[in-house]
């Protein structure tokens, strides 16, 4: 096993002062469960959790100086959740490292997603208190580096506005402009969204927020000068 802990240790760019740390992050629950005296990794995986989130935060609030605070948000929810983190961890094939209870082993847990990304914010953890912030900063950042990058193709994807906002440019249009309406009592409001573009009307929207009536309409203005572009 220890020798398996310290080739699991070159993938991740960290040698382990206390190579316990790394065992502790490897202890499922289901593992504890079956051996008395250990402890799981869940306290690890609290700690690796809090880092991936304050690193995904610092390297996105330097990268896009030009992002609002909703699109740093957004951006941080597609890479600091179990579905992205399972991924990463999928590739260091951290599953055949995790210690499994006979249970969980037998039903496929080292291929599951919510086992694996929790593993991961673990070893994440684990690095944490075996290094330093800096250093632990530096292994999360290079193992996450992808899908940061994959993260802001998907933003760019999912993100109207932006689109048509890059697309007016490109075709020599004006800026677009959003005119906004709402209607119904505070707590249960709708709103409507139009864009023009050169003050000609290119798509409308509705939705239970600002946004996401605006993205509706834009969604509708990119199909329309795409059309043009075409």
């Amino acid at each position: 096993m220890s020798d398996l802990l310290q080739e699991f240790s070159k993938k991740i760019g960290h040698q382990f002062t206390d190579i316990s740390l790394l065992e502790t992050a490897m202890r499922h629950s289901s593992w504890t469960a079956e051996n008395e005296g250990f402890e799981s990794n869940e306290r690890l995986e609290f700690l690796g959790d809090a880092l991936i989130g304050f690193v995904i935060a610092d390297i996105m609030y330097r990268r896009y100086p030009s992002f609002d605070e909703g699109k740093l948000t957004d951006l941080r929810k597609i890479v600091v959740n179990s579905s992205a983190l399972s991924r990463v961890a999928t590739k260091l094939d951290l599953g055949r490292f995790i210690w499994l209870g006979r249970g969980e082993q037998a039903g496929g847990g080292s291929e599951k997603p919510s086992i694996l990304a929790n593993a991961l914010e673990a070893v994440f953890g684990a690095i944490y208190l075996d290094s330093d912030p800096r250093h632990a900063h530096d292994v999360v950042a290079k193992l996450l580096n992808d899908s940061i990058d994959d993260a802001l193709d998907a933003l760019k994807q999912l993100d109207a506005k932006s689109q048509l906002q890059e697309l007016a440019a490109r075709l020599e249009r004006s800026m677009p402009e959003y005119r906004v309406t709402d209607d119904g009592p505070d707590h249960a409001k709708t709103f409507f969204a139009e864009v023009f573009v050169d003050d000609q009307l290119l798509g409308s929207g509705s939705g239970r927020s600002k946004k996401s009536a605006e993205e509706q309409a834009a969604q509708e203005a990119c199909k329309v000068l795409s059309i043009n572009e075409n």
